[in-house]
């Protein structure tokens, strides 16, 4: 997921930021907007890091989300699969009688 995505959908996503960086506040979060840098800057700022670990940090949430993507596609195609698989042997089980 790039980061227009999570800005876009900023309000599902400032949750979990919050869970992530508990202190930052929800006035915090509705600033930020889902803008990257004042993230960054508001991390940097509440948790006394430098700007490259707070960019690092962020960077790894955004990972998370692409992770997170990756699993429910995979769980999809395996809904999917499974689905299909019976179908399947019906048809050519129904051929041998």
């Amino acid at each position: 997921m790039n980061w227009d995505q999570i800005e876009g959908k900023w309000k599902q996503y400032a949750g979990k930021a919050r869970e992530r960086w508990g202190k930052l506040t929800d006035d915090d979060l509705q600033v930020i907007g889902g803008k990257k840098d004042q993230l960054v800057g508001k991390i940097q700022e509440r948790y006394g890091i430098a700007r490259e670990e707070a960019h690092k940090q962020v960077e790894e949430f955004a990972r998370s989300f692409r992770s997170d993507e990756t699993t429910n596609q995979q769980k999809q195609n395996d809904r999917e699969d499974n689905t299909s698989g019976p179908q399947q042997e019906k048809a050519h089980g129904a051929g041998k009688r």
